[in-house]
């Protein structure tokens, strides 16, 4: 039964060879939607080989995150989403943040996105910014180690939640629904107390309207030039 709509709002931004229909992306989406939350999943272009100014221009579909805003984001989408709101120029505060199987590292199973993850990003302003905020990995990832999105989780001051035998969350592992983030997000459509951030208050008013990020600043000034492949 489809409840009444809610204030919130929803975006899930897939990884790398992705497309929005993968994985449990669609499954999460139907449920965020009859749970009355619009969502959308921007499709990512050629994911196969990402391009990160690209990938970055495509998360502008973001806009200005505010306190309803609930963002999920999967593997090398995490990245794109973390590089995507420290570019941001304006104040901000996003309602809700949770990221499975991030990185912020490159990794051995995977160089051909050396390219794309540089030298990774700067996070350490992010906690300021964000309500809910959430880390989610498995114990058996082949492609993430584990440590990698442990480092993640700390740098972001947020202890790791672990889904285990999820591999990296792929139908390919068998992994087309994740209760454990429908869980999260359903819970973020009760608005947080904006006093009581995820750990520190943000600074700065909220703002309304949408804007792109430049593509190399604060931090992140070592996205790559040319794609990968």
């Amino acid at each position: 039964m489809t409840t009444k709509p809610t204030t919130a709002r929803a975006i899930i931004i897939h990884g790398y060879a992705a497309t929005p229909s993968d994985h449990w992306f669609g499954w999460l989406g139907e449920h965020l939607e009859s749970a009355g939350i619009p969502t959308l999943i921007p499709a990512l272009p050629v994911p196969e080989a990402p391009d990160p100014r690209n990938w970055l221009n495509a998360a502008g579909q973001i806009g200005i995150p505010d306190e309803e805003t609930i963002l999920i984001a999967h593997s090398l989408g995490c990245l794109t989403v973390l590089r995507y709101l420290v570019a941001l120029q304006r104040p901000w505060r996003l309602g809700t943040l949770i990221l499975v199987a991030g990185f912020l590292e490159r990794l051995p199973a995977l160089p051909n996105l050396d390219g794309y993850i540089g030298e990774g990003c700067d996070v350490s302003s992010i906690p300021n910014h964000i309500g809910r905020l959430t880390v989610i990995r498995s114990d058996d990832d082949p492609y993430v180690p584990t440590d990698h999105t442990d480092r993640l989780a700390n740098q972001l001051m947020a202890t790791p939640q672990v889904v285990t035998g999820a591999g990296h969350f792929l139908a390919e592992n068998g992994v087309t629904a994740v209760p454990a983030v429908l869980e999260k997000a359903l819970t973020a459509s009760t608005p947080v107390n904006s006093s009581t951030p995820h750990h520190r208050r943000a600074c700065g008013r909220l703002a309304a309207q949408p804007a792109l990020p430049r593509p190399t600043v604060n931090g992140c000034a070592q996205i790559a030039d040319a794609t990968t492949t």
